[in-house]
């Protein structure tokens, strides 16, 4: 960035962890290669008392880290926008990479060109550290769940100019998750919708489109590798933890981006990803649409995402008064190890 550093608006990464000390280094050196100047920005972890190396990781990097006593990462995400002293805040979860190191400064410069733009969203973009089965989930789906999947409009692309391109959602409908995995805001916009108070990563953008702003950014190309999870069992593993921790935000929070108007209701989700007829019809249109292979984890994957969620609803049901059950829950996350046995089973496209 040529801009003199006093010129520069300052950032703020805030990062909620537990225990993220085989992914932590990743993310952390993805944010250390930014051409945004380092003077220039901030890096917030709120921990949630980690016991391995997540503490000395940060230290590392120069991150500030807090203590997280609450129940959930939203929890956290709030204790650290409170300290958060940015113009611009980054939402970013251990489990992602930022793709460029030019990202945050591009992003930071549309913002400031764009004043309609409520944030810019991530591409989430494939990685030789990713296993196929997370290429999948998060590359080709963008959202990490075939239910989810079903239950989002597809947002629509009404410009680009050079990189910068400006998305908005169909006006009947509001039902996409947007705010988290790299996510930049302004943080005027968060404190417009007081965020501090009682952030979501999806409610906040949620509800600035309710106040008006419905338009968002993205950058050609760029964004975050996002290590969601390597392997199907992880995911049905993941899908209970998720479920719990939605459940758990609903009991503060009635906001929902799912019922704004999705395309398909949540019954029909379920029933679809309980057939078979279905998720084979997406899995084999994916594939010969976009030639990539990795559309057949669509079959297995939408009966796990019910597995998953439905074993949530069951868990919550019956452990909710123990307030460290979202912790407790937590999938190590890792990135993906060469000769994988899941590698093996789709190296040539297969299903397992």
């Amino acid at each position: 960035m040529s801009s003199d550093a006093q010129n520069v608006p300052r950032v703020s990464f805030i990062m909620p962890t537990l225990n993220a000390g085989a992914i932590l280094d990743n993310c952390l050196a993805s944010i250390a290669r930014q051409t945004y100047p380092r003077d220039c920005y901030e890096i917030i972890l709120a921990d949630a008392h980690s016991t391995d190396s997540t503490r000395d990781i940060a230290k590392k990097y120069g991150a500030i880290v807090l203590d997280d006593d609450g129940k959930n990462m939203e929890e956290g995400k709030r204790l650290a926008l409170a300290q958060a002293t940015g113009e611009f805040i980054v939402f970013v979860d251990a489990d992602n990479e930022i793709t460029h190191a030019d990202y945050i400064e591009l992003a930071v410069q549309a913002l400031k060109k764009n004043p309609q733009a409520l944030g810019v969203e991530s591409y989430y973009l494939p990685s030789p550290k990713m296993s196929s089965f997370c290429d999948y989930l998060t590359h080709l789906l963008h959202i990490s769940d075939p239910i989810c999947w079903l239950m989002s409009v597809n947002p629509m692309l009404i410009e680009r100019t050079n990189d910068v391109e400006r998305w908005r959602l169909p006006e009947n409908s509001l039902s996409y998750p947007l705010g988290a995995n790299g996510f930049v805001f302004r943080r005027a916009d968060l404190e417009s919708v007081k965020a501090d108070e009682h952030f979501q990563d999806t409610h906040a953008a949620l509800h600035l489109m309710r106040a008006g702003k419905r338009e968002w950014l993205r950058i050609r190309g760029r964004g975050v590798h996002h290590y969601y999870i390597q392997t199907l069992w992880g995911f049905v593993k993941k899908r209970r933890r998720a479920t719990v921790h939605f459940l758990r935000v609903q009991e503060e929070a009635k906001t929902n981006w799912m019922k704004e108007s999705p395309p398909v209701p949540l019954w029909l989700a379920i029933f679809y990803c309980c057939s078979f007829a279905g998720p084979l019809f997406h899995a084999l249109r994916g594939m010969f649409r976009d030639g990539n292979r990795r559309w057949l984890w669509h079959l297995p994957a939408c009966p796990a995402s019910v597995l998953g969620n439905a074993w949530g609803v069951w868990t919550y049901k019956t452990h909710r008064h123990d307030k460290k059950l979202v912790a407790h829950l937590k999938q190590e996350q890792t990135l993906k190890n060469s000769g994988t046995k899941q590698e093996q089973v789709l190296k040539n496209g297969g299903t397992n």
